[in-house]
């Protein structure tokens, strides 16, 4: 086995103290959409939320990774998690003065307050998303970078499994009051620890001064410079394509966003869903931990895109059954899967993006990835309210097909999903044997990779 080579002890630190604030996000952003469902009992509100948070990744990531990319890489992370801080006790004030009844109103502007303090706090979050694996080019040689990018995946996995236990305890214990106190007193523990963190590749990143590969001419320096970001990606052959293919499984992975939060509670609790998904969690964190041992494959652009295969036939074939068991064999599989795809893809940009231009690319990435994913979030939640559960509850589907299918309105759900793993499977079919995937597998083989800090 190939051991992780370059400052393997700063990256552990840096990976230590993202997955505090991944769990502090995450533990929020579950725990909000679990309340706001419990109070409402409104599918239509939950899907807003899915919305809300996608719509704000899709506005900041170019303008996150511009700061990613012309600021100490630590500053960032610092501010991010205080700015974070901020509004979680903004927030927390705020549910203390408001009466509780006003929470159970969809259309409370109380909630839908909270609803946009929290989002903001946990979108602060992904500055570090995008500082991470511009870290992982800096501070580990190109050979063993993508165990690192597994390792990242395992932390996500260890955040969502401690997240998913720990939010629907707390949602149960005291709605959002004690979520909010824990999410403040780890964010501040953070802030801390990483105050002591020396990291060395903030030197490469601070002092760049000199004109950027692919920069448009005549942009300054240090600003976002996004004509010359999209010049740059477009002059790698099939990396256009690449994040069009992952923008397009984003909208498909929006539904997920929108329903399946709905589709779990109707099954149980909020504190057996909140347990089950710390269980599936582990998936993650299996999956990352293989990819530290093994790796991925010499072409993880064709690895990417099998991946996508058994996501999407996973997810055409879990809702087969209105049974827990099928739901969570499904998403164990899809948890396990995950952390491949995700580290084949940052792996591709680590290899063929210059160092220097890594923040803005990722960030670049991440908004037009995350930009179809809104009109997904919006639309479904209401299609399915009002089409789908309906026409599986007493509607023609439920004449048709319910004698097998099952009826009711989370059949309407599930219905959905399968329609979602049609499409998807359809799109990596067309992918695979498209143009752009062969000219960008040929480019990741022949590119000369990003050096690691000295």
């Amino acid at each position: 086995m190939v051991a992780i080579r370059g400052h393997v002890h700063v990256f552990f630190q840096l990976l230590v103290n993202t997955l505090l604030v991944s769990v502090t996000n995450f533990t929020v952003w579950f725990a909000i959409t679990f309340y706001t469902y419990i109070e409402t009992q409104s599918v239509f509100a939950t899907g807003v939320i899915s919305g809300i948070f996608l719509v704000l990744t899709a506005l900041t990531g170019i303008w996150f990774g511009s700061l990613v990319d012309h600021h100490p890489k630590k500053t960032m992370m610092q501010i991010s998690a205080g700015v974070s801080l901020g509004t979680y006790v903004i927030a927390l004030v705020l549910y203390q003065l408001t009466p509780r009844e006003e929470f159970a109103d969809p259309a409370s502007v109380p909630l839908w307050i909270l609803i946009v303090l929290l989002m903001v706090g946990v979108i602060t979050g992904n500055i570090r998303t995008i500082a991470l694996p511009t870290m992982v080019t800096a501070l580990i040689e190109e050979d063993t970078r993508d165990r690192a990018n597994g390792l990242v995946g395992t932390a996500s996995g260890v955040s969502f499994l401690v997240t998913s236990v720990i939010s629907g305890l707390l949602v149960a214990l005291g709605g959002m009051f004690w979520v909010l106190i824990v999410a403040i007193v780890v964010l501040a523990l953070s802030i801390a620890h990483l105050f002591l963190v020396r990291v060395p590749a903030d030197r490469v990143a601070a002092e760049s001064t000199a004109p950027e590969a692919g920069a448009a001419v005549g942009a300054p320096v240090g600003k976002v410079d996004l004509r010359g970001t999209v010049r740059l990606i477009g002059q790698v052959p099939g990396l256009t394509a690449l994040i069009v293919f992952s923008a397009f499984n984003n909208l498909l992975g929006g539904v997920f966003m929108a329903l399946l939060d709905a589709y779990g509670l109707s099954m149980m609790s909020v504190q057996g869903w909140g347990l089950l998904w710390g269980a599936l969690s582990t998936g993650f964190i299996v999956g990352g931990l293989l990819i530290s041992r093994t790796g991925l494959s010499k072409n993880p652009v064709w690895l990417l895109l099998m991946i996508n295969v058994l996501l999407w036939t996973v997810t055409l074939l879990f809702p087969l059954r209105d049974s827990v068991v099928w739901l969570a064999a499904g998403l164990y599989i899809y948890m396990l899967a995950v952390p491949y795809a995700e580290a084949a893809e940052q792996t591709i940009l680590q290899k063929v993006v210059p160092y220097e231009r890594q923040g803005r690319v990722f960030g670049f990435a991440q908004s037009v990835e995350q930009a179809a994913s809104p009109m997904t979030a919006f639309l479904i939640a209401p299609i399915a309210q009002f089409v789908f559960i309906p026409f599986m509850t007493d509607g023609a589907g439920a004449r048709l097909i319910g004698d097998w299918f099952g009826t009711g309105a989370a059949r309407g759900l599930a219905l959905v999903f399968m329609l979602t793993g049609v499409c998807g499977l359809i799109l990596t079919a067309v992918a695979l044997r498209s143009r752009p995937y062969r000219r960008l597998s040929s480019r990741y083989a022949t590119a000369e990779p990003s050096p690691a800090a000295n």
